[in-house]
């Protein structure tokens, strides 16, 4: 009784904010793709979950409906 109703998707761990953004980009496409393909009137394919705390405003941007900012959440460095 598993339902998968999206994509998740870590960026490289870099300060690059170009390739990031690139990144999450690339997975946007991808979702779309898989949400044209498997989205039908019983499954439901809305979820991609991309950022975390030091990247987590990149990802909104790109279209993210899930953050993972537990770092900032809790202190942790």
């Amino acid at each position: 009784n598993i339902t998968v109703r999206g994509l998740m998707g870590m960026a490289s761990f870099t300060e690059d904010e170009a390739q990031v953004r690139s990144e999450f980009d690339s997975l946007k496409v991808l979702f779309g793709q898989c949400q044209q393909e498997i989205s039908n009137d019983t499954v439901v394919f809305d979820q991609i979950s991309m950022g975390m705390s030091g990247d987590y405003k990149i990802a909104l941007v790109a279209g993210s409906t899930m953050v993972r900012i537990g770092s900032l959440l809790f202190g942790a460095r």
